[in-house]
C-alpha cells in the first residue's frame, strides 16, 4: 500500500479501494524467539549458581486453571526455570490461602510466583494478591507495582515487573516494527489485566502513543468511530467478533486479545473466538490473530518477568 509522510512518520493512504491482506503478527514464532533469548540468560544465571524459580498457587480444581498452570510449568522447563507448584483444595479458607502466599514469599527457591485466578467462591482475590511480595510478583499486578507503573518509576528500565498481556502486546508490535510514537491507539476494554495497564504502557516515555480507552459506557457507534480513526486497535473486550471490517481504517494494525469460548455445533468441542471478525484481515495492514497472537506472548512475558526478578534479586551477579 502506498504511504505518505507526515512530520517524519509514515501513515498509510486510506483512499485506495484496493483490498489489503494483513500481515500476521505471529505470537507463536515471536514467543519462541524470546524463549531462545531467555535460555541464554538463564544459562548465564545458572553458571553463577542462581536458579530462577516460578512458584504457582492453585486453589481448587478448575479445569481451565489446571491447564494454564501446567502450561506454565512446561514453559519453565523449556528455558531452564525451576517450578515450585503449590496446591490447595477448593475447601481452603482465606487464612490458608494467605498462609500459602507467605510461604512462597519466604521460599528462597521462588524468584517470582503467581496466584492463579479465579479463586473458588468465598475467597477474596484482592486480599490474596495484596499479600504477594512485590519483588516476587510474576504477573506484575500487585498494587505497589501498578502504582509504580502509574508514576513511571523504573518501569522503562525493567525494574518493575510489567503486566504480562500488555507487555506482550507491546513486544509483539515492537518486533514487527509497527510504529507507535505519536500514533493513535484505540484500546477496547478497560479491564485491570489488559486495558488499563496497557494504556499506561502505551503512554510511557519512549513509547509515546496517543491512547483512547473504550469501555462499557462508550456508545457502540462512538466506539466504532474511535476505532476507525486509530492507527492501532487493541480489542480486549471479550465480545465475539465485536470489531468488524468497518471499524478498521485501511492499513491499521489490529490486535485481537479478548476471548469468547463456545461449543462447535458440528464437533461438540469448545472453540476459542476472538474479538475481531475474520473479515478485518482484508482491511488491516497487520493483525495479531486469536488464537496464535497474544496468548503465547502473555506466557513468555511471565517467563521474562521471572528471569528479570531473579537477576534483580542478585545485584552484581554478572560482574
Amino acid at each position: 500500500m502506498r504511504s505518505r509522510s507526515t512530520r517524519g512518520w509514515t501513515r498509510p493512504v486510506t483512499r485506495s479501494p484496493e483490498p489489503v491482506t494483513a500481515r500476521i503478527l505471529d505470537g507463536r514464532a515471536t514467543a519462541a524467539e524470546i524463549k531462545r533469548e531467555l535460555i541464554e540468560r538463564v544459562t548465564a544465571l545458572r553458571s553463577k549458581g542462581i536458579v530462577p524459580g516460578l512458584g504457582t498457587l492453585l486453589v481448587g480444581d478448575d479445569p481451565g486453571s489446571e491447564i494454564y498452570v501446567a502450561a506454565k510449568h512446561r514453559d519453565c522447563a523449556e528455558v531452564g526455570i525451576d517450578s515450585i507448584p503449590l496446591t490447595l483444595p477448593s475447601t481452603a479458607r482465606q487464612a490458608e490461602v494467605e498462609t500459602a502466599i507467605e510461604r512462597l514469599n519466604r521460599d528462597s527457591r521462588v524468584s517470582a510466583y503467581i496466584v492463579q485466578l479465579p479463586l473458588p467462591d468465598g475467597l477474596d482475590p484482592v486480599g490474596a494478591l495484596a499479600r504477594i511480595d512485590p519483588s516476587k510478583d510474576a504477573d506484575g499486578l500487585h498494587p505497589d507495582n501498578l502504582g509504580r507503573l502509574v508514576l513511571s518509576l523504573d518501569s522503562a528500565q525493567g525494574l518493575v515487573p510489567l503486566p504480562c498481556t500488555p507487555a506482550g502486546i507491546l513486544e509483539l508490535l515492537h518486533r514487527y516494527q509497527v510504529p507507535l510514537r505519536g500514533r493513535e491507539v484505540c484500546v477496547i476494554g478497560a479491564g485491570v489485566t489488559v486495558g488499563r495497564p496497557l494504556s499506561l504502557l502505551l503512554t510511557r516515555r519512549g513509547v509515546d502513543a496517543t491512547v483512547t480507552l473504550v469501555h462499557r459506557g462508550t456508545p457502540p457507534e462512538h466506539a466504532r468511530e474511535l476505532a476507525r480513526r486509530a492507527d492501532v486497535v487493541v480489542a480486549a473486550a471479550g465480545a465475539k467478533h465485536l470489531v468488524r471490517p468497518d471499524w478498521v481504517r485501511p492499513g491499521a494494525a489490529v490486535v485481537d486479545v479478548g476471548i469468547t469460548r463456545e461449543t462447535d455445533p458440528e464437533t461438540g468441542r469448545s472453540r476459542q473466538l476472538g474479538d475481531v471478525d475474520p473479515g478485518v484481515r482484508e482491511v488491516a495492514g497487520w493483525v495479531a490473530p486469536n488464537p496464535g497472537g497474544i496468548g503465547p506472548m502473555t506466557r513468555v512475558m511471565l517467563l521474562r518477568n521471572v528471569v528479570e526478578l531473579a537477576e534483580r534479586a542478585h545485584p552484581g551477579w554478572n560482574a
